[in-house]
């Protein structure tokens, strides 16, 4: 049982044991009991002779807001030991936020924090942990106490909100620390750790379990906190030691108890002062005279909560249970266990993600994780408990019509297994939207590569002619080579991704279509992306693998011109890249609109012939486009004719290079240039991808 489900618990058996029977008066006889809601247990009081000492006097202006008069803050409720000892005799008071602070917060001066110095009051450090904000700071809390704590913190990170699953860690600008023991005065000393750092530096107190569903940056310089205070009786007065005398003198039969150390966790800290609780069968207050009375029933209560909690518990289970088959039928999972099991299926077992997994790997899908949005989905950067980087694609929610189409880039990239195509490692299906677990591809897409103002450095024409013939070879795979052909249907070149090397890998296969052999289309209503689709699809609704080749067309005309395939300024002429790229080819101005790296570095029969070959994949008539196994074979041709060397080099080492592990992204700028022209284009015969 964790911590926080202990606590449930403890407060089901003290709500249910409060329930079980009339309550003895909690208030000393003749006084007031309640300010507001509050209520206000002896040793506290509000009225003259209703209180201990001065120090637990409660002023009730109006009768709704209960202070703490010699400390001046606000109540906001007071708890007695509990009968079991497992909850100290707390106050829980409203705090100021900024206690400490430097010149650039404010520019105002702020007060220190209230001492309870002579008082029977501690800052709890079991309730309470101590938060400081501010770049690379040291946050150091002086107390008369001899332990010193403190918290470091960075700015590697800028977010600053806190949850259950992201407490401040100290690399964000916020970190934390608990409290000394017995603390009851203190102050913060900031020291920067790289020399004097700008921006507002503040440190208080809080509450754990508001800090813990709280965001610290909406604090404003106004704002309060809530703070636990632990409270008890000295042993030192009259009072307090007759009382001791009285709680321990006789044994365990005794209807309350008294002790020094801390009620709460191991018994090792021994408090200042001294608390009583109502003994086991006993309920009240025990600082009062026959405070405590004993409640039949409290044994039962306490059997009965138990079940309760564990029917909970069980009932809990279930409904995730439940909950999770309910998700894994809607998303597909019947559809996609009976293709798996399909012996002609022909695929691939992928492995079937835990959703606390994925979540866990998330930072349960932070948008700090986000590496991009797309119209079926968004995906994220994730690192699995193994330490493997992996890209998670969480889809829109998805009504039952779309499950196949789901299912489909499930059972389709199952069944790809090649160099240039992102490799499906798995999915989860028991959550509300269904998951994908792709390899991760760190260097973005072909469209950033090109297009990107940041850039640091020009695509070479070496590198642009080999991803050109990597795109190619992976298509004719598709096509061709795999067991069923496949087409993508959606080819452009923000869904070719770029490897740690800078090697192309096709990906979003959401809208792919397998045929039979025999097929020679598919017909379906008009999916891809403007700029980039087959006129002739559009037209008939009918998809061939010539439509790939048009879209893979579009691709080409943007690697030798480095122009995107739509544009504000074209749109006002009329014209799209092709159009335009077709017109300067008649017009034999095509060095005119050829990318100024690819004029300098390419020689000009090699960029024509691409350019012919592109041309050729964007013929309006589907029939007289090439194949993808002919675009590849003449762009193979090209690079051999460009640097045999190149081509041999890459077979020698192809073996050693092509099973890379995905690595976080690295700074471009530092990228070996051989590295970028690199290839690892091969002859693709089906045994030869992997």
């Amino acid at each position: 049982m964790s911590n926080s489900e202990f606590r449930i618990l403890v407060l089901l058996v003290f709500l249910t044991v409060q329930a079980s029977g009339a309550a003895a008066g909690l208030a000393k006889p003749n006084c007031v009991a309640r300010c507001g809601n509050i209520s206000i247990p002896f040793p506290f009081g509000i009225d003259a002779g209703c209180f201990l000492d001065p120090w637990y006097e409660i002023v009730c202006p109006n009768r709704t807001v209960p202070i703490l008069k010699k400390i001046g803050l606000r109540v906001l409720n007071i708890s007695l030991p509990n009968y079991g000892g497992f909850v100290d005799g707390m106050i829980r008071v409203s705090f100021p936020s900024f206690i400490y602070s430097n010149a650039s917060c404010r520019g105002e001066g702020l007060g220190v924090p209230p001492s309870l110095e002579g008082s029977q009051f501690i800052f709890s450090q079991t309730w309470n942990v101590f938060i400081s904000v501010g770049c690379n700071t040291l946050a150091i809390v002086n107390s008369t106490e001899s332990d010193v704590v403190g918290c470091r913190s960075s700015c590697a990170g800028t977010n600053t909100s806190v949850s259950m699953y992201n407490a401040c860690s100290g690399r964000d600008g916020c970190c934390q620390s608990t409290l000394p023991f017995n603390l009851q005065f203190f102050s913060v000393v900031f020291k920067d750790e790289r020399g004097p750092q700008e921006g507002c530096k503040y440190a208080f107190l809080a509450d754990r379990t508001w800090f813990l569903r709280s965001n610290i940056t909406d604090l404003s310089f106004n704002d309060m906190v809530p703070v636990v205070l632990e409270w008890g009786i000295s042993n030192k007065t009259e009072y307090g030691l007759k009382l001791f005398q009285q709680a321990n003198g006789s044994g365990y039969l005794d209807p309350f108890r008294c002790t020094r150390y801390n009620l709460y966790g191991s018994y090792t800290s021994e408090m200042p002062f001294v608390q009583c609780f109502c003994s086991s069968g006993y309920r009240g207050n025990p600082y009062l005279t026959e405070g405590c009375q004993g409640v039949g029933a409290a044994s039962g209560a306490l059997v009965l909560c138990v079940v309760l909690w564990r029917l909970y518990k069980y009932v809990k289970k279930r409904r995730e249970i439940k909950l999770k088959e309910k998700h894994f039928k809607r998303n597909g999972g019947l559809l996609l266990k009976n293709e798996l099991s399909s012996p002609e299926g022909n695929v691939e077992k992928n492995k079937l993600f835990n959703s606390k997994d994925l979540e866990k790997a998330t930072d349960n899908f932070s948008d700090d994780r986000i590496l991009g949005q797309g119209g079926q989905g968004t995906v994220y950067k994730g690192m699995l408990t193994d330490g493997k980087i992996v890209a998670i694609k969480k889809s829109k929610v998805i009504d039952e019509g779309k499950v196949e189409q789901f299912i489909n880039e499930v059972l389709i990239l199952s069944q790809i297994n090649h160099r240039n195509v992102v490799k499906l490692l798995g999915c989860c299906l028991e959550t509300e939207v269904p998951l994908l677990v792709y390899e991760f591809i760190p260097n973005g897409t072909l469209y950033q590569y090109l297009h990107d103002p940041n850039q640091e450095f020009h695509v070479s024409w070496d590198t642009r002619l080999r991803i050109a013939t990597e795109i190619a070879g992976a298509l004719f795979y598709l096509h061709s080579a795999a067991s069923i052909p496949i087409y993508h249907r959606d080819i452009k070149s923000t869904n070719i991704l770029l490897d740690e090397k800078y090697r192309a890998k096709v990906a979003d296969f959401g809208t792919s279509k397998s045929v039979s052999l025999d097929q020679t289309h598919v017909t379906t209503l008009v999916q891809g992306t403007f700029g980039y689709l087959d006129p002739e699809y559009f037209q008939s609704s009918q998809f061939t693998d010539k439509s790939d080749v048009y879209s893979f067309g579009v691709v080409l005309v943007e690697l030798l011109t480095g122009q995107k395939p739509i544009s504000s300024l074209r749109e006002q002429e009329g014209r799209s890249l092709v159009t335009y790229f077709i017109i300067s080819m008649e017009e034999n101005c095509l060095f005119n609109i050829v990318d100024a790296q690819v004029l300098k570095e390419g020689k000009k029969e090699e960029i024509a012939s691409v350019a012919n070959l592109a041309k050729r994949c964007l013929n309006l008539n589907g029939r007289k486009r090439p194949t993808m196994k002919e675009v590849a074979m003449e762009l193979e041709r090209i690079r051999k004719l460009q640097n045999p060397l190149v081509i041999l080099q890459n077979q020698e080492n192809h073996e050693t290079t092509e099973s890379s592990n995905a690595a976080f992204p690295s700074n471009k700028s530092n990228i070996d240039m051989d590295v970028i022209t690199f290839s690892n284009v091969q002859p693709l015969l089906p045994s030869e991808s992997w």
